[in-house]
């Protein structure tokens, strides 16, 4: 039996980095799969994919911070599907690299908006479905840096922070109905966000290896195998944990 067999999950950013990895992931592991996106062409391109391999998904615009399109969005995937397993919250943004003193208001209530309040309305918007399912995982993807600071990117850190906490905090709050709450911490991971943020750097990748006692940098895959754990029924006891993958950025 495939390990996620028959599970209805919402994937948000799902079209590219850990999101694509991740829908590709489990609908080969047998579940179904609703990715969601601001980003049309990719998201659709990635159904095909999946479809074109045996796979069953379908596509939704979402954009998270939109807290009727996030509601609309979840009714929709019942409706298609029959009922709601799991959402990976996993759409999220960088934001300014600047320090804190620098950065405007404006700024920072976009990261929260996409990056808090996100997982917030996911959250809000699956559990009634969830209870009526008889229980479900929800997957709150976090960030090495809801761990530890470093002197960058002061939004997105507060932002993970946040991420972080609110697992923990709806996990005691859902346990009752069998609703687990977890959150993943990835290190730096090669995906189109980092790729962003190491233009006109040649030796930025370098770097970021250098910084991982494994010796190198993370690749999506990696983490879409922890989301897997937490949306499968392997994890059934697993809940408000923070599952860190790293390559041990974070034992230092």
């Amino acid at each position: 039996m495939k390990r996620a067999e028959n599970k209805v999950v919402i994937v948000t950013g799902g079209a590219l980095g850990i999101g694509r990895e991740t829908s590709l992931l489990l609908a080969k592991q047998g579940a179904k799969v609703a990715v969601t996106d601001i980003l049309d062409k990719e998201g659709q391109a990635l159904v095909e994919e999946i479809k074109q391999a045996g796979g069953k998904a379908k596509y939704w615009h979402l954009d998270v911070s939109n807290e009727k399109e996030v509601e609309n969005v979840y009714a929709e995937v019942v409706k298609e599907y029959g009922r709601l397993d799991a959402t990976v919250n996993n759409a999220g943004i960088a934001g300014p690299d600047k320090p804190s003193s620098e950065v405007t208001e404006k700024e920072w209530d976009r990261v929260m908006d996409i990056n808090v309040k996100g997982v917030f309305f996911c959250t809000k918007h699956a559990v009634p479905h969830m209870k009526k399912a008889g229980g479900g995982s929800i997957v709150n993807i976090s960030s090495i840096y809801g761990i530890v600071g470093a002197a960058d990117l002061p939004p997105y850190h507060a932002s993970k922070g946040a991420v972080r906490v609110m697992s923990k905090t709806d996990a005691i709050q859902y346990a009752k109905d069998k609703i687990r709450v977890n959150s993943v911490h990835p290190g730096f991971i090669w995906t189109p966000l980092v790729e962003e943020l190491a233009q006109g750097d040649p030796g930025f990748r370098k770097h970021l290896d250098s910084l991982h006692p494994i010796g190198h940098i993370g690749e999506a895959i990696d983490i879409a195998y922890g989301i897997l754990y937490l949306i499968s029924d392997e994890s059934k006891f697993t809940t408000g944990s923070e599952l860190v993958i790293d390559g041990g950025y974070t034992a230092i």
